[in-house]
């Protein structure tokens, strides 16, 4: 293995060089969290938001960095997708399982995301994300998701590829613990 170079290293990202591989690491987290919360009424919380570097809104499921912020440096991957949750949405959820952990992107980024499922929802206030950010809530059925997902994309949104993972989870029976 090369030695790693640091090209470009800003408040969030480092651009990195190894070889001829260049790559982006994140400066202050562990990984990202992403959050299948689906409420009792069987409806599926998901995000939307303006991304910058693609210039469209997309829909998303609810997530965030791990220990980005200085207030939450020591935070487990579950406490982070309970306070994600409640910031972005304005549910507050009970449970937390593990879903799956892997690559983001695994060409472009050393980063890990870790898909969790949220459990015992229950709404606190209308959401919307924290300064600076423009989060819509959207709770759709999930008899309705693909229908739903379908006219997004037809009304010009981006649609998030993890949302079809979380929907796989979503249809599997919840083992009891």
């Amino acid at each position: 293995m090369n030695d790693v170079e640091s090209l470009y290293r800003g408040r969030f990202l480092e651009l990195q060089r190894d070889g001829r591989w260049e790559f982006v690491s994140r400066t202050n987290s562990v990984g990202a969290v992403f959050v299948l919360a689906v409420t009792d009424d069987d409806e599926i919380v998901l995000v939307e938001q303006y991304r910058v570097p693609l210039r469209a809104h997309c829909i998303e499921l609810p997530a965030g960095m791990i220990g980005d912020e200085h207030d939450f440096r020591s935070e487990t991957v579950f406490e982070s997708a309970l306070r994600e949750l409640e910031e972005e949405t304005g549910f507050r959820g009970r449970e937390v399982d593990p879903l799956m952990s892997g690559p983001v992107a695994a060409g472009l980024t050393s980063e890990m995301l870790h898909l969790v499922r949220v459990r015992g929802l229950q709404r606190v206030h209308a959401g919307g994300g924290v300064d600076g950010e423009n989060i819509r809530v959207h709770v759709v059925p999930l008899r309705e998701i693909d229908c739903w997902l379908q006219n997004q994309h037809a009304a010009g949104r981006l649609i998030e590829p993890r949302i079809y993972a979380a929907l796989y989870f979503a249809r599997r029976p919840v083992a009891d613990r």
